[in-house]
């Protein structure tokens, strides 16, 4: 048998035990590595990045309790190498890629680290090799950098190697939805692609639903993360519409959820960020602006989404007006940099760009974000503040509360005044307890 063959018969594949490389180490990559090492395969962890391979290797990664347990018994074991060697994909029976796919500056689709990592798994792919793909890109990525470059290498699609596209499902510091408790999409090249990428993935997720095709499972990726831009910038809209009349929008939000069907809670924040939904939707108008396709809805929704920091930095800019404190030389603190709770992640962050439109006015701005130690804002390098309380401030903007956030400190009589972003109401001592908790179905800042 060929090095990486499946053994098949008619119905599925036997992989029990196999050598998986996975190409991308990030946020997705790492998860996913574990979680296979977890199921039973050696894993060869595959970065580019010297640096995160030593962070990994001592630990010092954002990952949740149970997947840093995962992690500590991985490392300690021989299934779990890790290696900055394109080439080791060589001795993989499946590879499995997880890399990034950014925006530019122009929200245009950054396809570098794809279409690189791509290639190098096409150069030294093997006969009987399984490739996964998960990066989120558009529709016909998997057969354009995929599928098309191994057939020119003489490989047939579906009997010598087998391809399929299976979109990442992270919920980055959300221990209701690691990967193992989440369903997994498959969409196979063939049908002995979809088999061989069910059954791989199968011990990794809560189930796994295969779909037609690669094309079906990408644009199903699509719509997930578009689905959920739109209602963040409706969730935005309708809670500013609830500030104008004087209400407060999580009781609104609570209530018209008790409904049982056709509605699903979307929460107010002050803009999205990480890697999924600032981005994701991009893809999508991109390629329908090749075809001369326009989705006006969705657009709307992300102009929208992408303007909101910016409404934040006027309404807190506004709120310093009103307590007659000049913007200039004010003291304004924010409360949490990162783009959403419990992660260290500020990709994106709507922090950053409050932060730098505050100090474009002249603010004094610092922040508390334990998780984030130290962040650059234009030309000036900030710090994370540990003990805020004990500094006089002109306004404090809560934009990230984390569960180790102790926000009591702003609930006392001589407390400066606050801005909640996520507009949940007047910050009693016990909403400032309960602010540490994310909502049931929270996704203004996901």
């Amino acid at each position: 048998m060929t090095k990486g063959e499946f053994k098949s018969d008619s119905s599925h594949f036997d992989v029990s035990g196999p050598t998986v490389a996975v190409v991308g180490l990030g946020y997705v990559g790492l998860p996913t590595a574990l979680a296979l090492c977890d199921a039973g395969a050696t894993v060869i962890g595959v970065d580019s990045s010297p640096e995160r391979l030593r962070d990994i290797a001592r630990g010092a990664v954002d990952l949740l309790p149970l997947h840093h347990a995962q992690l500590a018994c991985a490392s300690a074991g021989d299934r779990f190498r890790l290696t900055p060697d394109a080439t080791a994909v060589r001795d993989a029976d499946a590879v499995v890629i997880c890399v990034p796919t950014p925006v530019d500056a122009r929200r245009r689709p950054d396809l570098a680290a794809l279409s690189a990592a791509c290639a190098s798994v096409v150069e030294h792919a093997v006969p009987g090799q399984l490739i996964v793909l998960t990066s989120t890109s558009y529709v016909g990525t998997t057969r354009d950098l995929l599928v098309e470059p191994l057939r020119a290498r003489g490989l047939t699609v579906d009997e010598d190697v087998y391809v399929a596209f299976a979109p990442e499902r992270i919920d980055p510091g959300n221990e209701r939805h690691t990967p193992e408790r989440t369903p997994r999409l498959v969409g196979g090249a063939g049908p002995r692609s979809s088999r061989a990428a069910a059954d791989l993935l199968a011990p990794t997720a809560s189930a796994v639903r295969t779909v037609p095709d690669p094309e079906t499972a990408e644009m199903a990726k699509l719509w997930e993360n578009t689905y959920r831009a739109v209602n963040i910038a409706l969730a935005n809209e309708l809670a500013d519409a609830c500030h104008s009349l004087g209400l407060a929008p999580a009781p609104v939000i609570e209530a018209a959820a008790t409904k049982p069907y056709g509605f699903m809670p979307f929460y107010p924040g002050p803009g999205v960020g990480g890697h999924c939904i600032p981005c994701d939707p991009h893809y999508l108008l991109w390629q329908l602006g090749k075809v001369r396709q326009q989705a006006p809805l969705v657009a709307t929704a992300l102009a929208a989404n992408s303007r909101r920091p910016a409404r934040i930095t006027e309404r807190a800019l506004g709120l310093l007006a009103d307590s007659a404190v000049p913007a200039h030389g004010a003291r304004v603190l924010l409360i949490g940099v990162a783009y959403k709770e419990g992660v260290a992640d500020v990709r994106e962050s709507p922090a950053l760009e409050i932060l730098a439109g505050l100090a474009e006015a002249g603010a004094h701005v610092a922040y508390c974000d334990p998780l984030v130690p130290s962040l650059r804002v234009g030309a000036d390098a900030l710090h994370h503040l540990p003990d805020p309380h004990t500094r006089p401030w002109d306004l404090v903007v809560l934009n990230t509360v984390h569960p180790v956030h102790d926000l009591t400190w702003l609930c006392a009589d001589d407390a400066p005044p606050v801005l909640d972003t996520r507009q949940r109401g007047p910050l009693t001592k016990a909403a400032a307890r309960a602010a540490t908790g994310v909502p049931p179905a929270a996704e203004a800042t996901a």
